[in-house]
């Protein structure tokens, strides 16, 4: 009944809509009839016939009517003929793989082939999936337990993806299905970062805090009137407060960096006068070590663009470190160096140290959070493992690099680009 109801007040609208446009042909042929009947002496029975068939005249639809709903429709088929399967799967973004009742690839979009490589049609997908997870994802579709599935996907070769993996039937009795894969990598990788960052934050400063806490149960204990004792353990615990701080300040400054991606156009910076004032700071620690630092600048201007306290806390972490680190070569040699290089003109600074040099295996890993090369070497220097992730932080917000050389033995290079334009 509700549908019968629908159906008549559809026709009833269509026919109030079509009077509507017809009126003013209603109202001429209205005014015509009248005229004839009042001079003509027309009887009244034929008046009656006569304003009838000029209703149904003004029902019937016009040939320019039937002509434009005829020319729609053809051009909503030649639309429709144009969005087929292949044509809406090259427009997805994401792989994405349509596959017949037996599991056989029908058609697979440019993104799927650029990531999973060496499909087909006519490929069977359980023999291109073989993870127990997939084959249960296509099973269940194929099924038709279920309309669609979701699974996590892991793809290792040629390099290890992530993926979210949804299927589901096309249409309705079509005996086709579509495979979507969202890339979660980028998501998972920075997750573990973060869960990283939290367990390495925590240890780093569980360690102090525990050795301060073991302090006050002593002094408030067996050291309760040992004033030896008690300057000692003092000392210790402010050694380890300043560890703490450095450590918090460290992570501000990453925080700090995290949340202003983007440096002011328009600020230069004087390398010459940056470079010095990092050198004359760290002076009083460079005499502490026994370290001759040494300066080698080309002429002229080296200008850059970018934030000057930024790049001061570039080279101090620098210098600091090949310090503290490469001490026992005696010497740092400090220089600034113009790269004429076409493709990438820029300024090169390099800070080199004649220390023990770094092994080859920890170069790719030096720049992550808190990674050491010598956890104990690290913390008598008292270093927080940041220092070099604050450094690529910094360069990478200047559109700069990082270069790492070093030999066993003959000390190591850290060498910053910095481009002029």
């Amino acid at each position: 009944m509700a549908e019968q109801s629908a159906e008549q007040a559809s026709v009833a609208q269509a026919v109030v809509i079509r009077l509507w446009n017809s009126r003013w042909l209603l109202v001429a042929g209205v005014i015509g009839i009248l005229i004839a009947f009042a001079f003509a002496g027309i009887s009244a029975y034929v008046l009656v016939p006569a304003l009838l068939l000029l209703l149904a005249a003004a029902l019937l639809p016009t040939t320019g009517t039937r002509q434009s709903a005829e020319g729609a429709a053809a051009i909503e088929a030649i639309g429709l003929q144009r969005l087929s399967g292949e044509y809406l799967a090259a427009a997805v973004a994401d792989p994405l793989i349509i596959f017949d009742h037996a599991a056989t690839i029908v058609h697979a979009n440019a993104a799927a082939f650029a990531a999973f490589g060496g499909i087909a049609p006519g490929l069977s997908l359980p023999l291109k999936f073989r993870a127990p997870e997939m084959q249960a994802l296509l099973d269940s579709v194929l099924s038709g337990t279920i309309a669609s599935d979701v699974v996590d996907y892991t793809e290792k070769l040629p390099v290890e993806r992530a993926y979210r993996v949804s299927a589901s039937s096309v249409g309705h009795a079509t005996d086709l299905y579509v495979l979507v894969f969202k890339d979660q990598s980028e998501a998972r990788r920075i997750d573990r970062m973060r869960a990283d960052f939290i367990a390495n934050a925590s240890h780093e400063l569980r360690t102090p805090l525990a050795s301060i806490a073991g302090f006050i149960e002593t002094l408030r204990g067996p050291a309760r009137n040992d004033p030896a004792a008690r300057d000692q353990f003092l000392q210790i615990m402010q050694s380890q407060t300043g560890r703490m701080a450095r450590l918090i300040d460290d992570l501000l400054s990453l925080s700090r960096l995290e949340m202003k991606p983007y440096l002011k156009p328009g600020t230069e910076v004087d390398l010459r006068e940056t470079v010095d004032s990092v050198i004359d700071s760290l002076g009083p620690l460079a005499r502490e070590n026994s370290v001759a630092i040494e300066r080698s600048y080309a002429d002229g201007p080296l200008d850059v663009p970018g934030d000057r306290d930024e790049l001061f806390q570039v080279f101090e972490n620098l210098l600091e470190n090949a310090c503290k680190y490469g001490q026992s070569g005696g010497r740092v040699l400090v220089s600034i160096a113009r790269s004429d290089a076409d493709s990438e003109p820029g300024i090169d600074v390099t800070i080199r140290d004649f220390g023990p040099g770094i092994p080859e295996e920890h170069i790719p890993r030096i720049t992550e959070r808190f990674y050491r090369i010598d956890v104990e070497t690290s913390r008598t220097q008292k270093g927080t493992g940041l220092g070099l992730s604050i450094v690529k932080h910094i360069l990478t917000r200047h559109n700069a690099r990082l270069t790492i050389k070093s030999e066993v033995g003959k000390g190591a290079a850290f060498s910053v680009h910095l481009p002029t334009h």
